[in-house]
C-alpha cells in the first residue's frame, strides 16, 4: 500500500564509509619511508579488520511497507499524518516499539493539534471513567492506579502515553471488552451477552456481534492447540475484544480528527480482527496500519511478513525485553 526509501532512524552508513575505514590503516601503513617489517604488517591488517568490523552500525529497528521496500520515518509520517484511524500493533514487551508509540504520539501531536484522540487495548472500557476523572484531576494518580485494573508493564509502557494525553489535553479512550464479558463469551458464545444488563451492553457493542469464523486469524486460533481440543469459542473471544475496540475507535471518532490505537499486532495484522470490525462500522474508514516483527537480519523483510500491515518495523530478535 504504501511506499518509500531506505530506512532514517536506525538506517545504515554509506557502504564508502565502511571501505574507507578499512583501507585507512593500509593507506597509513604505504606512507612509511621505509618497508614495513612482518610485525608492523600485522598490525596494519588488525587495524583494518577490526575497522571493517566495527564500522557497520547496529540500528535498533527497520521499517518497511507491505511490499517490503525499506521507509524512512519520515515518509511514514507523511502518510500516517493524512489516516483518519492508525492502529499500531505491537510485541507487548518490545521496548523499541513502546519508544516509537510515544515519538509517533509526539509527532502527530504536532500536526493534528487537539484533533488527535488516542487509544489503547491496555484499558477496559469499565475504566473510562476512571481515566475520565484522573486526566481531568478529579482523582490523584495513586487512586487511578489503584482501582484501575492494569497490565503488569503499564508504568513503563503505557503510562508515558496516558501522561501525554492529559498533559496534553487530548482524549484518551479504554477501547477493550472488560475482560469478565471476553470471558463469558468463551464460556458460553456470544450468546452469553444477551442475558446483560443494560448498562453492561453499554461497555460492548451492538449485539448482535458479526463473525466470521472463516477469517484466517481466528482459523489459526482453533489450530493452536495441537492434538488437543480447542474450544470454538477461543477465536469468539478474541472476535468480541476486536469488535469492542473498533466500537469504541468508532464511537470516539469523528470528521477531522485522527484516532492512533495501541494494540496487539494480532489484533490487526493483514487487516484482519479491529480492521476488519472497523470496515464494517464504515467501509470507507482511512485506516493505516503498522507492526512489529523480530528477525536476525533487519536489512530485508523476511517473505512471511510481507503484507502484514501497511508498515512493518523490524526489531532485531537479539533486542531486550520488557519482561
Amino acid at each position: 500500500r504504501s511506499s518509500g526509501t531506505e530506512g532514517e532512524r536506525g538506517g545504515n552508513e554509506p557502504l564508502y564509509l565502511e571501505r574507507f575505514t578499512f583501507i585507512i590503516p593500509l593507506y597509513l601503513g604505504f606512507m612509511y619511508r621505509k618497508p614495513l617489517d612482518m610485525k608492523r604488517w600485522i598490525i596494519v591488517v588488525f587495524m583494518g579488520l577490526a575497522g571493517l568490523s566495527f564500522a557497520t552500525d547496529k540500528p535498533a529497528y527497520r521499517i518497511f511497507d507491505a511490499e517490503g521496500k525499506k521507509v524512512k520515518y519520515s515518509k511514514m509520517m507523511k502518510d500516517l499524518g493524512k489516516a483518519e484511524i492508525i492502529l499500531f500493533g505491537e510485541q507487548h514487551n518490545d521496548p523499541i516499539a513502546h519508544w516509537l508509540q510515544f515519538e509517533l504520539c509526539r509527532d502527530l501531536h504536532a500536526i493534528m493539534g487537539g484533533s488527535l484522540v488516542l487509544g489503547a487495548e491496555m484499558f477496559e472500557s469499565d475504566n473510562q471513567l476512571l481515566i475520565d476523572e484522573y486526566l481531568s484531576g478529579l482523582i490523584p494518580l495513586n487512586k487511578f492506579e489503584a482501582d484501575a485494573r492494569l497490565w503488569s508493564n503499564y508504568s513503563t509502557d503505557y503510562k508515558p502515553l496516558l501522561e501525554f494525553a492529559g498533559e496534553n489535553g487530548l482524549h484518551f479512550v479504554a477501547t477493550n471488552i472488560p475482560r469478565r464479558y471476553a470471558n463469558l463469551v468463551y464460556r458460553m458464545g456470544f450468546e452469553g451477552l444477551d442475558s446483560l444488563s443494560g448498562e453492561a451492553k453499554e461497555l460492548i457493542p451492538p449485539l448482535p456481534v458479526e463473525y466470521d469464523p472463516e477469517l484466517p486469524g481466528y482459523k489459526a486460533m482453533m489450530e493452536m492447540g495441537g492434538m488437543g481440543h480447542v474450544s470454538e469459542n477461543l477465536p469468539r473471544a478474541q472476535a468480541i475484544k476486536d469488535a469492542t475496540m473498533a466500537h469504541f475507535i468508532m464511537k470516539n471518532w469523528s470528521q477531522g480528527k485522527l484516532f492512533l490505537h495501541f494494540n496487539g499486532a494480532y489484533h490487526s495484522d493483514r487487516y484482519e480482527g479491529i480492521v476488519w470490525y472497523l470496515e464494517r462500522f464504515r467501509e470507507d474508514a482511512g485506516i493505516l496500519t503498522i507492526s512489529t516483527v523480530l528477525q536476525e537480519d533487519i536489512d530485508s523483510l523476511d517473505q512471511e511478513s510481507l503484507g502484514k500491515a501497511d508498515f512493518i518495523i523490524v526489531i532485531p530478535s537479539a533486542m531486550t525485553r520488557t519482561y
